[in-house]
């Protein structure tokens, strides 16, 4: 075969570490802008960056050539990069370890672009450890209740 054609999206959500709630509206664009330029630069085609104050989601066009696990791991090491680098939190920026990935049709694009648009009126009604565990059962997904997030020791 002459070309590959693909097309994948997936939805990626992660966590600031403990679940914290630091990711601050003075500098919250800026961090999505970050995170969608380094999902742009891995070759992947990024189609919404947002979140709130203790978590992120990302909706995108992965190519098939690009690990997920390792788009993840430069994301989140670069992205937390750039908040300490910049002094944006006043201790030590890290993420949660792991994350949820979910996959989607075409038909299912602009539904899930609008929810993650409106993750701040969302998440007045339903905390994020609600929407995780909401996103896992409804791709069945199984999981253990003690590893879905490290607490603070």
């Amino acid at each position: 075969m002459a070309n590959t054609y693909h097309q994948i999206y997936l939805q990626i959500v992660f966590a600031v570490k403990y679940r914290a709630a630091i990711i601050d509206k003075s500098w919250n664009n800026r961090l999505y802008g970050v995170i969608g330029n380094l999902i742009n630069e891995a070759n992947c085609k990024t189609i919404i960056v947002n979140g709130v104050e203790d978590h992120v989601h990302c909706f995108l066009g992965l190519k098939p050539v690009v690990s997920v696990s390792e788009l993840m791991k430069t994301v989140k090491a670069k992205s937390s990069k750039y908040i300490n680098d910049h002094s944006l939190t006043a201790a030590r920026f890290e993420w949660q370890e792991g994350y949820g990935v979910f996959s989607y049709s075409q038909s299912q694009v602009d539904g899930v672009y609008k929810y993650i648009q409106n993750q701040k009126a969302h998440h007045k009604k339903q905390t994020f450890l609600d929407e995780y565990k909401a996103f896992l059962k409804k791709f069945k997904v199984e999981y253990d209740e003690r590893f879905i997030f490290h607490e603070p020791i």
